[in-house]
């Protein structure tokens, strides 16, 4: 570590923080470094004894990733690393070893790694090499490169082999869905991968591109681009128009999060974004799915369906901690990137048979996601000679290495050292500043790029080969960004690390792409070129070395095509035995399965708003429960255009009979997405199928090829397709004692556009006892309880499961449903699904805090009460005002279908079937419903706050008080149909991290304003001086990912930068200015002082009361506090969205002393989300111009972005939020006169 020094730090809150410099650092330089550790002491001594935890030694963490750049940023040079230590209290403390380690010490050796890079090695026996690196290669693998160094008259470098291992390993090529299957003897004729193929030659309907891309395009609506003009500079946003394709995408990411949850599901979802962005030219990626499914998590003991089967010595954590890991860790990259997540599913599974251990040990992490793209970009262009590589992101690191080999095998098979070195790291930041750069060519008139790859399995190998795959090209290693000097060619090839894309583009663009990167803080290098000859090299300028110089056809190979041989065996299902005659002892543990119980746990940590273009996500009514059928987003911000995305799957059903698994769980998916108008009905849709399979264990090759056989048939006799998908086959984890198999398991999403997005139909009643409740049979079979949730709860799976008996009558009921929809006739609906019917009548009544059903299902002809109401048969329950009109309709259409009730005001479900009746108490049902949620919640943020919000979630209903506000755009004198500019000019700052720009940017902009996107990058250079501007707004989102505090290096870079600061200074110092922070943006003024700059102490904004993420669409009152954009708002109490990890107010005077201007609308959590004194949400300047406020006005001013609203107002063009933003305008357009 030559010139090189460690210095410590001792935080207020008694850590350590340990920051490498080249050199000394003058005393100007360590005080700003104490600020921006939370004016932490410089120790001045060169060791600290004690014990500490913190992370391991050879992997940089993206915290230091991002510490380290805002030093940079704060114009501190020669800061290398950057890590927090946290002291522990005995020698060998509790810590997660995939991450940390124990320092018994901190000293001037702890960032050094005694490593020298290892030369390009040629590979003597590729046998052993492929045993000792955990290669996966197959022994045909084997012999063809040993065949390939003979033909070329050399040995293959370390760097080819594993290369070739990389690309050509069953995660990235799918050898087993493009082979050849001979199930019981006979060849089938069809390989997996020509099944799903079949469904969209058959049913090509909306595609436009599937299977040869990183994610699907469908057909779209022409939409409209709110855009800045240019994006090198500051420039003013305005309005274009194109015609758009959908996209659809859906990966899983199962090895890493089982072995390392939170980051295994974080880059999970983190390479899923990076897989629609790739798409064509460039795409948009909108919002995200998630699935998780694990073996039972047992969060009190084992619970009575948890003890039919016994814990294991897991590998590496437990299902609990999977669980709520893997979940922080999907949540984390959405929220700090910028992606909602509005769908998702979660379900828990275990059964043990003397033959078979079945339960996902091995889990399914499923990340998904919906966006769209220009028409114009969505077939990538054919790099020619001469052309440039480009790549944008972060340094290479030894993270990731072989993901794509090691996730081709069962987890368990190899050394724990290599599982570990597979497991990647995420940065959502760097993520973003990649992503802005690449919008901006996408947004501009003539996108620059060529063609664009993700960087993900097999790191530059995968990404740069597929780039150049039909031309050849040149890398020079020397250009590559490395953040550890020690890595070898090998390593710095190979190696998965993320927030990486690879790109052509020609000779004449890149200062143009340069310009935008560099203005985002996008790290750009262009590593290479196109050459022509199908030569893929990798060359070091520096050194000479060529660690791989091969054709690319023979480094993509020539396997043989592979056989799967299998014979079928009979399913391990056993009938199940149960009481008839008294369905309400079954209930309690039914509500309480995590399939079916409450999934809050999951969503009040996830940003759902972000964007502002979501028209629905998983919470619905006056209650704000988890409890929607599908999400939905808005194309543009005209809030008519959209796209809808729903989720199923069925695996316990998939044991009773692989091909049911497949109809249920395409059926289930259909079933959730029907709720919203399609433009073009069924044949809308398309389909991501991700198959999860232990394959390659007697007779589960047999059922996986009858599983996708059924998901083909069914999916051409509907008339869609499934453009797209992914597989995973190596689902089984290996113990000294044996192996577990997770279940053969399909995940589908479906996508479509729609047509309305104000028209989706939610499933949460309206009490109208003169309305009626019908249910519509979309399965045609007798009700069977095989593979149900019932059947899970008494540890067995049943031995016949529901299905489709006629896709034909499937699919009339689904256009029936569509018809209903699009002429409004629908006032809430419910897909039957995960816990059967009578999970579905409590859940249409669990959103509300009144009101019940009385029920008679007499007529629907099932007189086993239990089987009727737990099945899991296909079917719908609609709520309708007109019954006899409703019941023509259907009969008309050869719809089974059979009226059932109506609501009632008792809060009970009234249930009759024949001479048995039965009642259930609605909130008692609920609060089993949500008792699962508590208590994976008390893991999260503890046990009083879980309890608390346990005990409050029936007692936080939204209410509103609007006053006389009138929300049409007429009586606002506001248009969303402006052409023209108005001189009134404000301007959105942006740091790098931030993400709530472009709706705030609309919001300004629908209310009048001329709109200008600043970056930091702009005032630091001086290219702005924000001197033509009259209200800046400083958006919401993770500048710089939340690092040492929110705010804190978006605050630094401000106050140790000249030109900044003084814009700054000079705009606050006039008296025709406006200011508005919102969330991080709050944050930031709040640690600048711009609040109250009249006291000595400043407000703060701490972490959460809960310590985690806060996710909510809740109440605020507006107070009679002097606020010129709220003004003739207060006594109004609101819906509006937060989405926060520091949103706690800290206020060091009395609430008097403060101009406090909005509150939550209730004192107790989760109302008051983040425990604010005084329940503080907003506060202002105590002349009411300088507004900040935590909860996002900016994602809730147009009706249909609010999770609830009064039905009665939902025919509004904009809801009051909007009058702040136009009070705004008025404010400085009086001013603007006057000063004339």
């Amino acid at each position: 570590m030559a010139n090189k020094n460690v210095l410590f730090f001792r935080t207020p809150a008694g850590t350590v923080i340990a920051a490498e410099a080249a050199g000394q650092l003058s005393s100007k330089e360590t005080d700003r470094l104490s600020w921006l550790f939370g004016n932490a002491t410089l120790l001045a001594s060169e060791a600290v004894s004690g014990t500490f935890i913190g992370p391991r030694r050879e992997m940089i963490t993206p915290w230091s990733t991002n510490a380290v750049e805002m030093t940079q940023n704060m114009a501190v040079t020669g800061i290398s690393r950057i890590e927090e230590y946290m002291p522990a209290h005995d020698d060998n403390p509790d810590h997660d070893p995939m991450l940390q380690r124990v320092y018994h010490g901190l000293d001037q050796e702890l960032f050094t790694i005694n490593h020298e890079p290892e030369p390009v090695r040629e590979i003597d026996d590729i046998a052993a090499y492929n045993a000792r690196e955990g290669l996966a290669l197959s022994p045909e693998e084997i012999d063809y490169l040993e065949n390939l160094s003979r033909t070329l008259g050399r040995k293959l470098t370390d760097s080819e082999v594993f290369g070739f291992s990389q690309v050509n390993s069953e995660h990235c090529r799918h050898k087993i869905f493009n082979g050849t299957f001979i199930i019981d003897g006979r060849e089938r004729d069809s390989s997996l991968f020509g099944l799903i193929r079949r469904t969209t030659r058959e049913n090509p309907n909306h595609v436009v591109s599937a299977y040869r891309d990183n994610c699907a395009f469908l057909d779209g609506p022409v939409a409209e681009q709110f855009a800045p003009a240019t994006q090198d500079k500051p420039d003013w946003f305005g309005v274009k128009y194109f015609q758009s394709v959908l996209t659809l995408k859906a990966e899983t990411h199962n090895f890493p999060t089982t072995v390392e949850p939170f980051n295994g599901a974080s880059t999970g979802t983190g390479g899923e974004i990076r897989d629609r962005i790739a798409g064509g030219k460039g795409s948009l990626p909108i919002a995200g799915t998630a699935v998780y499914m694990t073996s039972y998590p047992r969060p009190d003991g084992p619970r009575e369906w948890e003890g039919f089967t016994e814990p294991r010595q897991w590998l590496y954590q437990t299902p609990e901690e999977i669980l709520i890991k893997a979940s922080n860790g999907a949540s984390d990259f959405g929220n700090k990137f910028g992606q909602p997540l509005i769908c998702g599913s979660v379900l828990t599974f275990e059964h043990f048979t003397d033959m078979k251990r079945y339960g996902f040990d091995k889990v399914i992490m499923l990340a998904g996601g919906i966006g769209l793209g220009k028409k114009a970009d969505s077939t990538k262009d054919r790099p020619e000679k001469g052309d440039l590589i480009v790549l944008l992101g972060g340094d290479n690191y030894r993270i990731g290495m072989g993901g794509g080999a090691v996730s081709s095998v069962d987890t368990g098979a190899y050394d724990s050292a290599i599982e570990l070195n597979a497991v990647q790291r995420a940065n959502p930041e760097m993520q973003k500043r990649v992503y802005n750069a690449l919008r901006a060519m996408a947004e501009s008139d003539n996108n620059p790029v060529v063609s664009l790859h993700d960087h993900g399995a097999g790191g530059h190998l995968n990404c740069l080969s597929e780039l150049v795959e039909e031309t050849g090209g040149k890398i020079d290693i020397s250009k590559l960004p490395v953040g550890d000097p020690t890595l070898s060619a090998r390593e710095i090839i190979g190696n998965e690390s993320q927030e990486r894309m690879g790109l052509v583009i020609r000779k004449t663009d890149i200062e143009t792409l340069t310009a935008v990167a560099n203005r985002e803080r996008a790290p750009i290098y262009v590593i290479g070129e196109v050459t022509g000859d199908h030569q893929f090299t990798f060359c070091n300028t520096v050194t000479g070395e060529k660690p791989i110089d091969l054709q690319l056809s023979d480094f993509f190979g020539k396997p043989p095509r592979t056989i799967m041989n299998d014979s079928t065996i009979e399913s391990p299902a056993v009938p199940v035995r149960y009481d008839p005659s008294d369905p309400g002892r079954y209930l309690d543990a039914v509500l309480q399965l995590e399939e079916v119980a409450c999934k809050d746990w999951l969503t009040n940590k996830v940003d759902r708003s972000v964007t502002g273009r979501i028209a629905m996500q998983q919470c619905t009514g006056e209650l704000q429960l988890p409890l929607n059928n599908l999400g939905a987003i808005t194309l543009d911000y005209r809030g008519l255009n959209g796209m809808a995305t729903a989720l199923g799957h069925a695996p316990a059903a998939g044991l009773v009979s692989a091909a049911a698994g497949s109809v249920l769980s395409i059926a289930e998916a259909l079933t959730n997405i029907v709720w919203a108008p399609l433009p073009d009905g069924l044949r809308s849709v398309s389909l991501s199928a991700n198959w999860m399979w232990p394959c390659r264990n007697p007779g589960e090759d047999a059922r996986l090829y009858d599983a996708v056989q059924a998901a083909s048939d069914f999916a051409v006799a509907l008339g869609i397709n499934i453009p797209t998908g992914k597989d995973s086959l190596s689902m089984t984890q290996k113990y000294p004692d044996g192996t577990v198999y997770s279940p053969g398991t399909v995940i589908i999403t479906a996508a479509a556009g729609v047509e309305d997005v104000r028209r989706i139909v939610s499933p949460v009643i309206r009490n109208d006892s003169s309305t009626a409740l019908i249910w519509i049979d979309m399965s045609g079979m007798r009700h069977e309880l095989g593979g149900s949730a019932f059947c899970q709860t008494l540890g067995t799976l049943g031995d016949r499961a529901p299905g489709v008996a006629d896709p034909e009558q499937f699919a009339a009921a689904f256009e029936a449903l569509q018809l209903l929809i699009r002429e409004g006739k629908i006032i809430a609906g419910h897909d039957i699904s995960a816990g059967g019917m009578i999970v579905a009548l409590l859940e249409m009544c669990f959103a509300n805090s009144d009101g019940g059903m009385a029920l008679n299902l007499t007529e629907i002809g099932e007189t086993d009460t239990v089987k009727l109401l737990f099945s899991q048969n296909p079917g719908v329950i609609i709520q309708v005002e007109n019954e006899t009109e409703t019941e023509k309709f259907l009969f008309e259409r050869r719809i089974r279908f059979v009226p059932i009730g109506h609501p009632v005001s008792e809060r009970k479900l009234f249930v009759t079937n024949g001479e048995i009746r039965h009642e259930f108490d609605i909130d008692s049902c609920r609060s089993l419903w949500y008792r699962s949620s508590y208590l994976l919640d008390r893991r999260q943020c503890g046990p009083v706050l879980a309890k608390d919000r346990y005990e409050n979630h029936g007692r936080k209903a939204l209410h509103f008080e609007m006053k006389d506000f009138n929300g049409s755009f007429r009586v606002l004198g506001i248009t969303p149909e402006r052409k023209k500019k108005t001189g009134v000019k404000a301007a959105i700052i942006r740091e790098k991290g931030v993400n709530g720009d472009r709706e705030m940017a609309y919001a300004l902009w629908l209310a009048g304003f001329d709109v200008k996107d600043v970056h930091m990058t702009d005032l630091i250079s001086g290219r702005e001086t924000l001197k033509e501007l009259n209200m800046i707004v400083f958006v919401g989102g993770f500048s710089n990912s939340d690092v040492l505090g929110s705010a804190k290096g978006w605050a630094g870079a401000f106050r140790f930068n000249g030109k900044a600061r003084e814009a700054l200074d000079r705009f606050y110092k006039r008296n025709d200015t406006l200011s508005l922070g919102v969330c991080n943006g709050c944050q930031l003024m709040a640690e600048l002082g711009l609040i109250v700059p009249e006291h000595d102490e400043m407000p703060r904004l701490e972490h959460n009361a809960s310590h985690k993420f806060e996710s909510d669409f809740l109440g605020v009152k507006i107070t009679d506090g002097q606020s010129i954009m709220l003004n003739g708002l207060s006594g109004m109490e609101l819906g509006i969205w937060v989405a926060h990890g520091e949103g706690r107010f800290i206020l060091p005077y009395p609430e008097e002393q403060y101009n406090i201007v909005m509150k939550y609308s209730m004192s107790n959590y989760p109302a008051n989300p983040n425990g604010s004194m005084y329940d503080v949400a907003g506060i202002c300047s105590a002349d009411g111009r300088h507004l900040a406020m935590m909860p996002h006005l900016e994602r809730a001013f147009l009706p249909w972005q609010c999770a609830h609203y009064p039905a009665e107002r939902r025919n509004d063009d904009v809801t009051p939020w909007m009058k702040a933003f136009v009070n705004a305008r008025k404010w400085i357009e009086k001013s603007i006169g006057q000063a004339r």
